[in-house]
């Protein structure tokens, strides 16, 4: 149901206080004004009532009084009533029996009274009396009738291009899109495909203020993947999957994918990939960043959350190390705040229609939730292992080739990769680091001797930490996963080893 439906269905229903998340007051007024024809009071904190009919400035710096305007009106009369900013007044005792008192009587009159404010903030005894809407961003017919009334003729964006305007401007407010359109208009005199920077500019901004997204650099290509063969086969088959083409064919919008696997193995490189081949934006989600320390900030973090990154769709949300932030959150402690936010969170997962590709990455698999882990929440789970010798010689030619790309032939690549059993990718990246300041400091470039010195310095993971990872190794190998790799057996030369130690 949208907005507009649900709210003339409240209103009929005679809920009586209702109460309207959103900072585009006008847009939300206009919107509430569309859908009744009753007849609209608006109130404030420094202009009081402004509503003709009213005395000018009736019950202003008075909130106390502004309910009893809205006791006192006749019963018969059909009226709304928005209240702006009054969230900050509903801690106050007097604010709240009034509040209480005002819903039993307005049950039987054909009243409503809207709280309109920029966030959340519900006393716990007025929840059962007042039902909280959600207020959309624009949606995509609504962002083109404002480019076109704005733009007019002054600009030269038709058909695709259109369309990847009104894209662009998807996730921000009405208020924004006039501001970022009016920028490219004043520095060119009209708009030109060169312009959608301004716009992706506006939303990147938009975004870090709410410091839960941040816009992520997805430059990284598949190809900069060395090794995860199957990974990579199951995301190619995917790349179309977000067309329209698509849909016709009857295909749903892919929903995501959770990669579980040993530490510096490519989890997060195959993230960017993802967004970068599939030419999505990609929003990097700081999980910890949902958890504020009032009462109910925490959930209305997390649907402010949904709802960016729904109006930003189609796009990749990237969850880094969810394991570290939902890893035993049902131990409580905190009041059920974790256990509320991640019930939304997996509630939104399961029953998500808008084309949101959720990718997350654990480390420590066991420290997750079962209820993440059953299907419906991903497509696929894949396990990511460290890298097989075939896979560190790719790994190898892809960072050497950036580096050294018209001297790749100088390094011994089979050599090095027979040398480092049990690195990971990014354990061997920093080898090659290593070899690069031995080799600068000495005035000459770095060699594969160099390289493999600086192998011989470092004591990999996989054996400072060999019980962690066997167990993850033995959770994929009994099936609980898809294989990154075509690779012959999970067991990496570390296991064997401690097999052959045991027998």
């Amino acid at each position: 149901m949208d907005f507009s439906a649900e709210l003339d269905l409240l209103i009929r229903a005679r809920y009586p206080l209702l109460y309207l998340v959103s900072s585009e007051e006008e847009r939300a007024e206009q919107a509430i004004a569309r859908v009744s024809a009753r007849a609209l009071f608006c109130w404030d904190f420094v202009e009081g009532y402004q509503t003709e009919g009213t005395d000018a400035g009736y019950a202003r710096s008075n909130p106390l009084q502004a309910l009893e305007f809205i006791e006192k009106a006749r019963p018969d009369v059909q009226a709304i009533f928005v209240l702006r900013d009054f969230h900050r007044f509903l801690e106050d005792i007097a604010i709240g029996r009034k509040l209480r008192n005002l819903a039993r009587r307005l049950r039987s009159e054909p009243k409503t009274v809207i709280i309109l404010a920029p966030r959340l903030a519900v006393p716990p005894d007025l929840a059962e009396e007042i039902t909280v809407l959600e207020f959309p961003l624009p949606a995509a017919a609504e962002i083109d009738r404002e480019i076109e009334q704005l733009l007019g003729n002054r600009t030269t964006l038709k058909g695709f291009a259109r369309e990847e305007l009104v894209k662009t401007c998807q996730g921000l407010s009405l208020n924004r899109v006039r501001q970022a359109l009016a920028k490219a208009i004043a520095r060119s005199g009209s708009l030109e495909s060169a312009d959608l920077e301004l716009i992706l500019e506006e939303k990147k901004q938009k975004i870090r203020q709410t410091q839960i997204l941040e816009f992520y650099p997805a430059t990284d290509a598949i190809a900069d993947i060395g090794g995860l063969d199957q990974l990579k086969e199951w995301l190619l088959r995917r790349g179309a999957a977000f067309s329209e083409q698509a849909r016709r064919y009857g295909l749903p919008h892919p929903r995501g994918l959770l990669l579980v696997g040993v530490q510096g193995t490519g989890k997060s490189l195959t993230a960017r990939a993802i967004a970068h081949h599939w030419h999505l934006p990609l929003l990097r989600l700081d999980v910890g960043r949902l958890f504020a320390g009032l009462v109910g900030e925490s959930e209305a973090r997390t649907r402010q959350m949904i709802q960016l990154a729904e109006a930003l769709a189609p796009c990749v949300l990237f969850a880094d190390e969810i394991d570290k932030t939902f890893g035993g959150q049902l131990a409580g402690g905190d009041s059920g705040t974790a256990s509320r936010v991640f019930a939304t969170f997996l509630t939104w997962m399961a029953e998500k229609t808008s084309p949101v590709f959720v990718v997350a990455t654990a480390n420590d698999v066991h420290r997750l939730p079962p209820e993440l882990l059953r299907k419906g929440r991903f497509d696929e789970v894949f396990f990511v292992n460290l890298p097989t010798q075939i896979e560190r010689q790719e790994i190898f030619a892809v960072h050497l080739g950036k580096l050294r790309p018209h001297n790749l032939r100088a390094y011994n690549i089979e050599r090095l990769a027979y040398e480092t059993p049990d690195f990971s990718g990014a354990e061997i990246e920093q080898v090659i680091i290593e070899a690069m300041h031995t080799g600068f400091a000495q005035h000459r470039d770095f060699t594969t001797d160099d390289i493999l010195q600086a192998v011989a310095q470092i004591v990999p993971l996989a054996r400072t930490a060999a019980e962690t990872i066997e167990a993850l190794q033995q959770w994929a190998a009994a099936g609980k996963a898809r294989m990154a790799s075509r690779q012959p057996g999970i067991f990496s030369s570390l296991q064997r080893r401690l097999e052959s130690s045991e027998e």
